[in-house]
């Protein structure tokens, strides 16, 4: 007799008149929520703008449901297409079947769609939302214990998971991988957390460290689960995934640090700001540079030789003691009936109305 254990929930859905409210979904909706939350606070500490992980995410989250239903369909195929089964079950995703293989990997290309319309490195947005990742993984690991599915060996631990009986499984009480596995991913998402803040990652060096750590404990996890799977070597499908992933995660980690170290900057153009910033910057020094073509212009025609617009504007002292601006050129504005002399008379016109800074303007004061 099993002094206790943890039960599972009688049902996974609760009907709201008509409409079904399917625990598995919540968790997910859930765990997005805060990847997303988590993602903008860091993205902001790193110098980005509030509301780009969002839209980022816009991207992201629909294809790494797509992708991790994928992956779960071509690696359990024999759960759709085998013989006596219906392969419309296959798009039935709130019944359960995500690969977190899949969805990583077909949200990282999302992600990347989003990321190159805004002009941001995929790497730093990748590093600002990886402990959030974690953290809805282990949210959404709760949905398993909804569905009563990916659980263990059978136990008798004080900690075991009671399982009612239904299709594909028996009753009894066996070991909660889902949540093992839960509470691993919070610790990775700490870990990270704590890494980034101390060493300062950088060039998705964060969403490295992220992979790799959850590749570990993926590891064990499965190694205990008794679910139906492929098979290599006598070790389950995921497990070697779990390896490759960690081999492949740590040899970026390695690399980036070697080749770029640091952190990124700039993770996001300031394009507004320089939108704004150019026509100010520009306003004093386009005109002033009108007006000493336009001289030069004017100099060179008369045959005079150019002049510089710097000796035209300087003042020059006169007999009684006052400072007054010698004018570069005696011939009215415009008398001459060249282009360069409307241009010059149109830019003293600017200069004289004080929307332009510099000597000439300063002179005209005097």
């Amino acid at each position: 007799m099993d002094l206790a254990y943890i039960p599972s929930p009688s049902t996974g859905v609760i009907h709201l008149g008509p409409i079904p409210l399917r625990g598995y979904a919540f968790c997910i909706i859930i765990g997005v929520f805060v990847a997303v939350w988590l993602g903008n606070k860091r993205w902001i500490a790193r110098g980005g703008k509030p509301g780009t992980v969002a839209d980022i995410a816009v991207w992201a989250v629909p294809f790494g449901l797509v992708g991790g239903r994928l992956y779960h369909v071509i690696t359990d195929y024999q759960l759709y297409f085998g013989e006596g089964r219906d392969w419309v079950n296959a798009f039935k995703i709130w019944e359960g079947g995500l690969g977190i293989w899949g969805a990583i990997a077909l949200g990282a290309v999302g992600a990347w769609i989003g990321c190159r319309r805004r002009g941001i490195p995929l790497p730093a947005w990748a590093d600002a939302l990886a402990p959030g990742i974690a953290l809805a993984q282990a949210l959404g690991r709760w949905g398993n214990w909804f569905n009563q599915e990916l659980y263990g060996r059978a136990t008798d631990v004080p900690w075991a998971l009671e399982i009612s009986e239904g299709p594909n499984r028996v009753a009894g009480t066996y070991h909660p991988t889902f949540l093992y596995e839960s509470l691993w991913c919070v610790g990775v998402a700490l870990l990270v957390i704590w890494a980034d803040r101390r060493f300062r990652l950088g060039h998705g060096r964060a969403f490295a460290l992220y992979v790799a750590a959850y590749c570990a404990g993926r590891v064990w996890t499965e190694y205990l689960r008794v679910d139906d799977a492929h098979h290599i070597l006598g070790l389950r499908l995921n497990v070697w995934t779990a390896i490759a992933v960690f081999i492949l995660a740590v040899v970026y980690f390695v690399l980036s640090a070697k080749f770029r170290p640091g952190r990124e900057l700039v993770v996001e153009p300031d394009t507004d700001a320089d939108a704004d910033a150019a026509p100010a910057d520009a306003d004093g020094e386009d005109i002033k540079a009108v007006v000493a073509a336009a001289k030069a212009a004017s100099a060179a025609r008369k045959g005079a030789g150019p002049v510089k617009a710097e000796a035209a504007e300087k003042p020059k002292p006169t007999g009684d003691g006052l400072i007054k601006a010698r004018p570069a050129d005696t011939a009215p504005a415009g008398a001459d009936g060249s282009v360069e002399a409307k241009v010059e008379a149109k830019a003293e016109a600017k200069v004289e109305a004080g929307e332009a800074d510099g000597p000439a303007a300063e002179a005209k004061k005097v």
